[in-house]
């Protein structure tokens, strides 16, 4: 079951440091950019993932072609995809060794659900955390 409570959903937000954003974008009218940057001013470490701009830099940080790439540990892995491509992104976030998958609002796939939590992994299903840190007091991340 995704997490769905609200307290089970801030202590995922107010533990994890960094997360890994897949389908980040360079584009400022594009929602990734706008929650990668409040993301940041949280104080979370955001790690872009984007194949089509892999190597570029998005608010200072180098933009990965892929999870693999990441050589730090991953809290969170914020699913910036279509519901259909979400699974490649899940499976991935496994393979990473993530604690847990974001899927953004409007990303619903209940198999890569079932998947991630199969493979011990916190799932949050059609959620955004820009919504949900400041809807839940969610502290900003010490330094």
């Amino acid at each position: 079951m995704p997490l769905t409570a609200d307290q089970d959903i801030r202590d995922l937000l107010a533990n994890a440091r960094t997360i890994a954003m897949v389908g980040a974008s360079d584009r400022p009218d594009r929602p990734s950019y706008g929650v990668m940057a409040m993301l940041q001013r949280h104080g979370y470490r955001v790690i872009p993932v984007n194949p089509q701009i892999a190597g570029q830099h998005v608010h200072g940080e180098y933009v990965f072609h892929d999870l693999a790439q990441i050589g730090v540990p991953i809290d969170i892995v914020d699913i910036f995809r279509r519901p259909q491509a979400a699974g490649e992104a899940v499976d991935a976030a496994i393979a990473s060794g993530a604690k847990a998958v974001w899927m953004q609002l409007g990303v619903i796939n209940e198999e890569a659900a079932a998947r991630a939590e199969a493979a011990g992994l916190a799932v949050v299903m059609d959620r955004c955390p820009a919504i949900d840190i400041p809807r839940l007091g969610v502290p900003p991340v010490a330094g």
